[in-house]
């Protein structure tokens, strides 16, 4: 080309959530039969959706109003319903102006992310979700910064490191908090969260928060919400329905501007982000018009309580697989659906290795075992890929230093779900090379 064609911060974006599912498909075409473990997607996991969500839908469909164009930040019956919504938990208000729609949340954090300053970084959490990491580290054409999530202790974060990475470099301009957190599944307590709203006061910092599980919490976990106790600082919040209705094909998120009119640069930075969704017109409508009536619907509260007590027993299930396994770090879910399980140091190496039957699958595995610069979790979970067809994710590609995998707590069908976690059982124990697996 004339001219550079791609920026330098192209290479920072990764995705292996999605990566690892050409490998998967590859060992399927060889008569591997895959549980799909890599994304959190309910209706992968066979969930179904209840008729009277779908006719909620469907009523919408039947109206050629849906059919249009929507205002460019959103539907305004349904920004209104939302602003509502959170006022009505006390702390920070908001009207529908503060409210803009996307085309999911990876939309939302990709041009949030676009419109901060090139020399400006948002500190998130390691591991973190890589659609965060990526972007953030993107549009500074460096890696990613981040503060430390600690395995020893609950996954919460380690404050000391954050404030002085906050302190130390003056190029961070916001804190990233995603609670509860993907993909550790950890729910953050009110008193660590206003350790870390107290740290954004202290530096001038913006706060954004990625709320999207905000309302998938289980085995008596308690945090609060971002606008419950923001009070006057400046923050974004990210929401949207593709987790707790669930509908992810939906693709449609949105953020909520907190106390815009208390600072004079988020305010001009938030007309930014809604100057550029009026270009691209709107976000998708069918989903926003279901927004108020599902949420609204006398089914919804009792269906949001049963389906995260569902995922709190497959935490708890896991847990009886998992826990007490000598050579791995593991804490219970409570918040989400996904658990990371970490190895110990110096446990598995390149000579680490799982027993695969058909020489087809393991002659592939070993090829792909045998490539430079393939880490020792990447190893693992390429192993039980070929001997179990159990899809995980490696936790390095979560912008991690540790070795492990993440896991999802979605699978409604039983016999599926007790395969599954068995056999993550007998793949570590052996792969650990501790004497007890059959």
């Amino acid at each position: 080309m004339r001219q550079k064609l791609l920026s330098d911060g192209s290479k920072e974006l990764n995705y292996e959530i999605r990566g690892i599912v050409s490998k998967a498909e590859q060992l399927n075409k060889l008569g591997r039969k895959i549980y799909w473990e890599n994304i959190g997607d309910p209706i992968q996991k066979n969930h179904k959706i209840p008729t009277w969500m779908k006719d909620e839908i469907g009523r919408l469909i039947q109206e050629d109003n849906t059919y249009g164009y929507c205002h460019s930040m959103g539907v305004l019956a349904t920004r209104e319903y939302l602003a509502e919504k959170t006022n009505s938990l006390g702390g920070c208000l908001i009207t529908s102006e503060d409210i803009l729609f996307f085309n999911g949340l990876g939309d939302a954090i990709s041009t949030v992310y676009q419109f901060i300053e090139t020399s400006s970084r948002i500190i998130g959490p390691s591991p973190s979700y890589s659609t965060h990491s990526s972007a953030e580290a993107a549009h500074a054409s460096q890696s990613p910064v981040t503060y430390l999530l600690d395995p020893d202790n609950n996954w919460y974060p380690d404050i000391d490191d954050l404030y002085n990475k906050v302190k130390y470099n003056p190029a961070i301009t916001g804190i990233l908090i995603i609670n509860p957190d993907n993909p550790t599944g950890m729910v953050y307590p009110t008193e660590i969260l206003m350790q870390m709203i107290e740290i954004a006061k202290e530096f001038d910092l913006l706060i954004i928060a990625d709320e999207i599980y905000e309302n998938i919490t289980y085995n008596n976990a308690k945090t609060s919400k971002l606008s419950q106790i923001i009070g006057d600082h400046p923050g974004i919040s990210m929401k949207g329905i593709s987790k707790e209705m669930p509908w992810p094909g939906s693709r449609c998120g949105w953020i909520e501007f907190y106390n815009r009119s208390k600072n004079s640069e988020f305010d001009k930075f938030a007309k930014a982000l809604i100057n550029a969704k009026m270009i691209e017109v709107c976000a998708t409508k069918l989903p926003q018009l279901a927004i108020p009536k599902i949420y609204e619907n006398t089914n919804f509260k009792q269906y949001r309580v049963d389906e995260n007590a569902k995922i709190g027993q497959k935490s708890r299930l896991l847990e009886s697989y998992l826990s007490g396994i000598p050579g791995i770090k593991f804490n219970r879910t409570n918040g989400a659906f996904y658990n990371s399980i970490i190895f110990e140091e110096n446990v598995i190496d390149q000579r680490s290795t799982l027993r695969i039957e058909n020489s087809d699958i393991r002659k592939m595995i070993e090829k792909w075992v045998s490539q430079p610069g393939i880490k020792n979790d990447q190893r693992f979970v390429y192993y039980l890929l070929g001997a179990y067809g159990i899809c995980v994710v490696p936790i390095s590609s979560f912008c991690s230093d540790l070795n492990g995998f993440r896991i999802t707590l979605l699978e409604d069908n039983e016999e599926t779900c007790e395969y599954i976690y068995s056999n993550l059982r007998k793949a570590l124990l052996e792969y650990l090379r501790i004497n007890q697996y059959a």
